[in-house]
């Protein structure tokens, strides 16, 4: 094996393509696709797969890459240790959770660790895709639900407290079964979520006006008078022109989960970003 080609391995995997991932070191397409070809011979396994969408890690692509990585951290901090550069982190760090946790509550804590460690590119997917920490298709990623492989390290992170919305200064107040009250709810691939189920319970009779999988797009359309929404409350209480309504019974909460791959447990930036994370944001 060549251990320069292990760059070439780190590169296809971050960039899913030869083209992007030749400009991102200097080489030709030509040559990635060369190195490539014999590192895969070198290690006796095909360490992608061709896809439509690029370049995918295999099983053994993946063991590769977390060795690799760590091998880049050892080798980037050698050389700037002996530059007198320190141990400044470096290197890309994948982040996966809902849009409106990552406005409102995470990116105050990315803001923070962008500060400390500026060499660190943070790429964060807000979108209803589970993105798989096994694949590598993100380092971290924060869920509303425990997380089940064996492989991936998890901790309960916290607890989301939830609430009843309506435009302030509403003119119909909401009381009873909800008859004459719209609603604002999860689309239908969420609609056994513990607050869709609840606000259904408690205003059987109220008529559904929209219905979005983005939590900010329906607190915006709850602000705009579209119907009642119920919604985390960092978001609800920190968005303009809306306030609380008291139904009688507080709607369900709802744990937030941290994970990341068990490969990624030495990733000095991983370990770094989750030490922050667990300071700022567990309760």
């Amino acid at each position: 094996m060549d251990w320069n080609d292990l760059r070439i391995l780190l590169a296809i995997a971050r960039e899913g393509s030869l083209g992007r991932a030749a400009r991102t070191i200097g080489q030709t397409q030509p040559t990635m696709g060369r190195r490539l070809r014999a590192l895969e011979t070198a290690v006796g396994h095909k360490l992608f797969q061709r896809t439509p969408a690029g370049f995918v890690l295999t099983d053994e692509g993946q063991i590769m890459f977390a060795h690799a990585e760590r091998m880049e951290e050892e080798a980037l901090l050698l050389s700037r240790t002996l530059e007198g550069g320190g141990e400044q982190l470096s290197g890309l760090l994948r982040l996966s959770c809902s849009d409106w946790f990552g406005v409102w509550i995470l990116s105050p804590v990315l803001a923070e660790f962008s500060a400390r460690h500026p060499g660190i590119v943070l790429e964060l997917l807000t979108d209803p895709r589970l993105y798989s920490l096994a694949r590598r298709e993100a380092d971290i990623a924060f869920r509303i639900r425990p997380f089940e492989d064996a492989a991936v390290f998890s901790r309960r992170l916290l607890r989301i407290p939830y609430a009843a919305y309506v435009r302030l200064g509403a003119d119909h107040p909401v009381a009873g079964d909800g008859a004459g009250c719209s609603l604002v709810t999860m689309d239908t691939a969420f609609g056994t979520m513990p607050d869709v189920q609840w606000i259904r319970r408690m205003l059987p009779n109220a008529q559904l006006a929209a219905r979005s999988n983005n939590r900010e797009v329906q607190a915006k359309l709850c602000a705009l008078g579209v119907g009642l929404a119920v919604l985390p409350i960092p978001l609800g209480d920190g968005l303009a022109g809306l306030e609380r309504v008291d139904l009688g019974e507080p709607p369900p909460t709802r744990d937030t989960w941290l994970g990341y791959h068990g490969d990624m447990r030495r990733a000095r930036r991983v370990r770094a970003f989750v030490e922050l994370v667990v300071d700022q944001l567990a309760d």
